[in-house]
């Protein structure tokens, strides 16, 4: 057990989730917020110096306080008296000391988890590159099984954003080099949950998904590899608006092919000891599992598709920008607030409200000083100031209404945040395991926030599982809509698709058209 020069046994940090520190089963109090903030940057540099301007850029960023040498020593103090309890006031600290560079905090071999995952790793690839794939495997699995949630947990700010990047880049790296191993190994029947989940959390991560691909073909699935494919091309062209990379597309082919170098790797056979020759009839036939002989692939015609249902006829987007370009012009600027706020309420946009607002200010100006001026036969200041504000009304009034796009009723505004990117991201993947892997969003609880989870689904809602409460809570479903939905699918059982809410007269269609994004129907097992 490492012990500091006076006995003491080291402490063990972690900062692969929430930052914590333990001497032996006993969790230390490491104080206040910014106390642990001063912890863990020692902790990002642990074994180095690091100046005290370093720590309270980190620390405070932007906002440091007015003497920030005192305060960064205030709060070394104080952990100093967590981490070293038996040390005297007066003596240096042998854990946490001040050298001429800055404050260096000493943290021993493995008693800090982020330097234990990645000797994990090292270990890992050494193993690998020996041939030894389930030792390495066990080493992944062990490094991984450090993590407890995002690193650094709760701490914001540009250093520890940084770090926090790094790590998790770490991670996604080691859980594809697993999941890789684990394919080798000819595990990519057990591996397809895990893939699944790994696929939602990192949906940008092509080698994620060349690996779930791959398991689903070689478990005979061949259909839905191909779907895995379809989903992530749209993905990345509806999002980024370029192409799968080139290993994807060709494992793709491969796929349509069905080449024989995607078949899963013979199992090893069981070493022959002690016999020079056994006959094969003395083994059972189930001692070797014999790889899985996938059929081959028929081409079949297209079929013909049911015929479309017919769209309603739509107001053309050319005929509609015409229009409210030439108003303004046709009435002179007298209609050019009525054109742009009739789009402001069209569009909720709070900026064309300000723009129609506006041009009503000019055309109130225009009558006001044609007032002032008075009937005249030669025009007065006030009439020309008036007129070049009923020109501006004019001119900016019709080329609002004539540039201002139409947006088709029906369709999202796109996300305007990473926040909301991400989530449409997460509820999209959630709902391509809701399709095509039901059974896999059932043992992952997609849709039921009423339920404990470690998967993030975006925030959609099971209509078939979910309960009255959750049912109640949505806009447009109150609670009478939703004590009946639930009766319904008791009595007439689950519903097909969320488009059975209309159809089996539970709720109105304009309702259904405005959840569109949170609903979804898991079906049964």
């Amino acid at each position: 057990m490492a012990r500091t020069p006076d006995g003491q046994e080291l402490p063990r940090f972690e900062i692969l989730g929430p930052v914590r520190a333990w001497r032996g089963e006993a969790e230390l109090d490491l104080g206040p917020a910014k106390q642990r903030a001063v912890l863990t940057a020692l902790l990002i540099n642990a074994n180095r110096p690091v100046p005290t301007a370093q720590i309270v850029d980190t620390v405070w960023q932007t906002e440091p306080p007015e003497n920030g040498a005192n305060v960064v020593q205030k709060y070394v103090a104080g952990l100093r008296r967590v981490l070293e309890p038996d040390r005297s006031p007066r003596s240096p600290g042998s854990l946490l000391a001040l050298t001429d560079a800055g404050y260096q905090l000493s943290v021993g071999p493995e008693r800090l988890d982020a330097d234990v995952f990645h000797s994990h790793l090292r270990e890992a690839q050494a193993a690998r590159a020996e041939g030894r794939l389930a030792d390495a495997s066990g080493l992944l699995q062990r490094a991984l099984g450090l993590w407890r949630g995002s690193a650094l947990a709760g701490l914001s700010g540009a250093s520890f954003d940084a770090t926090r990047d790094r790590l998790a880049e770490s991670r996604a790296t080691a859980l594809e080099s697993w999941a890789a191993l684990e394919m080798e190994r000819g595990q990519h029947a057990q591996l397809l949950p895990r893939l699944a989940e790994l696929v939602v959390e990192f949906p940008l991560r092509e080698e994620l998904r060349y690996l779930s691909m791959l398991a689903l073909y070689r478990c005979g699935r061949q259909p839905e590899a191909l779907a895995a494919f379809r989903d992530a091309r749209q993905l990345l062209a509806d999002e980024f608006g370029v192409e799968p990379s080139e290993r994807l597309q060709e494992l793709h082919r491969g796929i349509l092919r069905a080449e024989p170098s995607l078949a899963a790797p013979e199992p090893p056979r069981p070493a022959v000891s002690g016999h020079r020759h056994q006959p094969s009839a003395a083994r059972p036939p189930t001692a070797v599992l014999q790889p899985t002989v996938l059929p081959p692939v028929v081409l079949l015609p297209p079929a013909i598709p049911p015929p479309a249902a017919p769209r309603s006829r739509r107001f053309p987007v050319w005929l509609a920008c015409t229009i409210a370009g030439a108003m303004p012009l046709l009435t002179c600027g007298l209609t050019s607030w009525l054109v742009v706020g009739v789009l402001a309420v069209v569009y909720r946009s709070r900026m064309l409200g300000v723009v129609a607002a506006a041009f009503l200010t000019l055309l109130v100006f225009f009558a006001v000083a044609m007032e002032l001026d008075g009937p005249s036969e030669e025009a007065g200041p006030w009439a020309s100031v008036g007129v070049l504000a009923l020109f501006v009304a004019t001119l900016g009034g019709s080329v609002a209404g004539a540039l201002t796009p139409i947006r088709p009723p029906g369709r999202l505004p796109a996300p305007s945040t990473v926040v909301e990117l991400a989530q449409r991201v997460r509820r999209e993947q959630a709902r391509q395991l809701v399709n095509h892997h039901p059974s896999i969003a059932r043992e992952l609880r997609i849709g039921r926030p009423d339920l404990p989870r470690t998967f993030d689904d975006g925030g959609l809602v099971d209509i078939n599982n979910a309960p009255e409460t959750i049912l109640g809570s949505l806009h447009g479903i109150g609670p009478d809509e939703a004590r009946r939905i639930v009766a319904d699918r008791h009595m007439r059982g689950p519903l097909a698709s969320v488009d059975e809410l209309v159809t089996r007269n539970l709720v109105h269609w304009s309702v259904v058209r405005a959840l569109g994004e949170t609903l979804v129907a898991v079906r049964p097992g």
